[in-house]
């Protein structure tokens, strides 16, 4: 069953927080808006629209935490594709657009060098 969190007068799936925070055990006050807003859209596809603008205005240089948890959802929707096909495309489809809007680029679709810290192609 899934539990939701109520922050400000708005309801969070605690499990995408969790992912979003990179942590199982979440303290909202942590929990800051960058990631509600994420969380939101993550959660909430149809949203995304209406978060183009307060999402591209992020100061991702202050914010570089968001790109991990982007890369987080990524990562997890692979992980659980074959659950629910669409929910999933979904979830990593605003994820992807929202680190392309953030970063110019998908870095899991670039790809790092581990070994190197380069990029490569």
């Amino acid at each position: 069953m899934t539990e939701f969190i109520e922050i400000d007068g708005l309801k969070y799936n605690l499990d995408t927080l969790k992912l979003l925070v990179g942590r199982l055990n979440v303290v909202i006050s942590e929990i800051d808006t960058p990631i509600l807003m994420i969380a939101r859209a993550i959660d909430n596809p149809t949203m995304l629209p209406y978060l183009i603008e307060p999402i591209f205005l992020l100061d991702v240089e202050k914010e570089d935490k968001l790109r991990f948890s982007l890369i987080r959802v990524q990562i997890d929707c692979e992980l659980h594709m074959n659950k629910d096909i669409q929910y999933y495309q979904i979830r990593r489809y605003v994820a992807q657009t929202i680190e392309k809007m953030l970063y110019g680029e998908l870095l899991l679709e670039t790809g790092v060098s581990v070994e190197s810290g380069d990029f490569y192609e």
